[in-house]
């Protein structure tokens, strides 16, 4: 009985998942989607208009023959959930409802490696910050999701936080479950249901940043692999000799096409103090230098996303992160290797996308986590 309640319930939340990705569909159009039978979907909608989580809309005459099917939607005012970014240097948390529409949104600038307590204890605060302040009930919020840069955990990317077990920390804070996801699979899953790579059932999403890592989706799904390190682009071996990388090995992709690899070799040029908005500044200027850098860059990156279509044969490259700014210099590249370098097949089949959600990309990737991951619809 246990294992068939469970399935019940993996299937209320399919519902729930279809309806949040959809907006207004009626019992039919969910039964398509998901693959359950109508009568089977009946069932569940019944259960969860009686649970307060969805509502009728009414008739959606779109000029056919016969009764118009009724329309289905989330109530907004059913439950929120809350989404936690931290970056390097920032704290970016933002409170949705549960069709993921924000009601609430802050970032703030801090020093997240060096300071790990100050940082949960700041995003703890935003978090409830924005739940007062949108007038909603905390015990109306079904979870939270968390956001930290780099699969390999935060005690090798973020050095302070060594030991640390960030989601029970901040679960503890916040009071709500929270669950936790590494920077480049939440912006993969934004601009999933979000963003650019809406529709899709197999895309890599690129975090271009201060490091560098993808998002894989395969069949609509994130794939983790199977220790959680899928997508690590950024270690993938492009010098033999080159530069001591931040994991131990030599001439890592992020040791030649990073945004701190960019800086090191524009500064001799423009000055030891550039900034990577600056160098972005430069290139959309018209600097040739930074362009050529860049645009470099972006051939280094795309050798090794040429890998990933031959092997993979996604729909589309959704590139993101703060180096996505660098825009028709960084594609260019891109698409040059992929090119050069993937089937010919592969290489015509793939988009290359810039990403839509920009620099919100990775805290809404955390709220859509928080939505997936809640145990149980609230009741």
């Amino acid at each position: 009985m246990g294992s068939l309640e469970d399935l019940r319930e993996l299937n209320r939340l399919r519902v729930v998942d279809e309806l949040r990705r959809r907006g207004n569909a009626s019992r039919g159009e969910i039964a398509d989607a998901t693959g359950l039978s109508r009568t089977t979907v009946t069932t569940l909608v019944a259960d969860l208009q009686e649970r307060g989580l969805v509502i009728d809309t009414g008739a959606n005459n779109r000029g056919g023959r016969g009764r118009p099917p009724v329309q289905l939607r989330l109530d907004p005012s059913a439950g929120a959930a809350i989404g936690v970014d931290f970056g390097h240097s920032h704290v970016h948390v933002v409170v949705a409802d549960l069709s993921a529409s924000v009601i609430g949104e802050r970032r703030v600038e801090l020093d997240v490696d060096q300071a790990p307590a100050k940082a949960l204890d700041v995003a703890a605060a935003l978090g409830h910050e924005l739940v007062a302040r949108a007038g909603l009930d905390p015990r109306r919020v079904v979870g939270a999701g968390m956001g930290l840069p780099g699969p390999l955990g935060a005690s090798a990317i973020l050095r302070g936080w060594a030991g640390l077990d960030p989601a029970r920390e901040l679960t503890r804070r916040l009071g709500v479950t929270v669950t936790i996801g590494n920077d480049a699979n939440l912006g993969a899953l934004a601009e999933l249901t979000l963003g650019a790579g809406r529709g899709m059932q197999d895309l890599v999403y690129l975090k271009l940043a201060s490091g560098i890592g993808a998002g894989l989706v395969l069949g609509g799904r994130l794939h983790h692999g199977a220790t959680g390190i899928a997508g690590e682009i950024g270690h993938v071996q492009v010098r033999q000799d080159g530069a001591v990388c931040r994991c131990g090995n030599r001439g890592c992709l992020e040791t030649v096409a990073s945004a701190r690899a960019l800086l090191e070799s524009l500064k001799p040029a423009y000055g030891p103090d550039l900034t990577v908005r600056e160098m972005l500044e430069l290139a959309t200027a018209g600097s040739h230098g930074a362009q050529r850098v860049i645009k470099d860059a972006g051939r280094a990156i795309g050798r090794a996303v040429a890998d990933l279509c031959n092997s993979l044969n996604p729909e589309a490259i959704v590139v993101g992160g703060v180096l996505s700014a660098a825009g028709t210099p960084l594609l260019e590249g891109i698409r040059e290797s992929v090119n050069r370098y993937a089937q010919p097949g592969t290489a015509d089949a793939v988009l290359l996308l810039p990403g839509e959600l920009g620099e919100r990309a990775e805290v809404l990737g955390a709220l859509a986590l928080a939505l997936q991951g809640a145990a149980s619809p609230v009741s």
